[in-house]
């Protein structure tokens, strides 16, 4: 079974359907989208449609939660909350009730087993909410207690911190998916991980796809965002905005 998973699209349309792209010789099985699907992308009307139009399992993220009731005090630095609002504002804008009401009952996890043997816990960010990071250089401890709280999970994967990395640690793989839309690890490519389980073994690897980024910066101008100059830093060269 080849299974692809992938997270924080972030309205970059563009480089999902390029990853979906890239999907489509390598016989897959299942996918799963595991949220931050629309907000501070260029296209959150156009990620949004393409996601709901792919036979995916889908996830709820907090960029989700924040398009459906806005950005609130605590959950991000002071000095961004106002322009972090507006781009809420902006987003919602283009969307429909309906396409809210789809981000609003997204579910916030999965537990499934694969060959009868293989039991994978996905989720966005920790396994009891959608805010919190674990960093991909957290220790074995903080994986195992933070995010290995699924005792019957031998694969645990998860989005939110925007950098790809696997790691085993005691009975338990641990994946990160990095991301889709605005990658943090230095490298602007979307990111995404394939999954292979057969016999009641598993593989991980993570893939990196070419796409005109160089677009999709200008799509941030040509729309009016209001955040156009520091997305386009994050678009380019694939680090967390400052």
């Amino acid at each position: 079974m080849n299974i692809a998973l992938l997270s924080d699209i972030h309205g970059n349309a563009r480089a999902l359907k390029a990853v979906l792209n890239d999907l489509k010789d390598k016989n897959i099985d299942q996918i799963y989208i595991l949220g931050d699907l629309c907000y501070r992308g260029p296209e959150p009307k156009n990620a949004l449609e393409t996601v709901r139009s792919t036979p995916a399992k889908v996830l709820k993220g907090n960029a989700d939660q924040w398009v459906v009731r806005g950005v609130r005090k605590g959950e991000v630095p002071d000095a961004a909350l106002a322009l972090m609002n507006q781009e809420q504002d902006w987003t919602v804008e283009r969307l429909s009730s309906d396409d809210i009401h789809y981000l609003d009952q997204l579910p916030e996890h999965f537990l499934d087993t694969y060959d009868e043997s293989v039991t994978l816990h996905a989720f966005h960010a920790v396994p009891d909410n959608l805010f919190d990071a674990v960093s991909a250089d957290a220790s074995d401890e903080t994986l195992l207690d933070t995010l290995g709280t699924e005792p019957d999970a031998d694969i645990v994967v998860y989005g939110h911190i925007h950098t790809p990395y696997i790691r085993t640690t005691a009975d338990k793989t641990f994946i990160n998916t990095g991301s889709v839309g605005l990658p943090f690890d230095g490298d602007p490519r979307p990111s995404y991980v394939l999954l292979q389980i057969e016999n009641g073994e598993f593989e991980a690897s993570i893939h990196r796809v070419e796409y005109d980024n160089d677009r999709v910066t200008a799509q941030y101008d040509a729309n009016d965002y209001p955040n156009s100059s520091q997305m386009k830093q994050v678009i380019k060269n694939g680090r967390k905005p400052s």
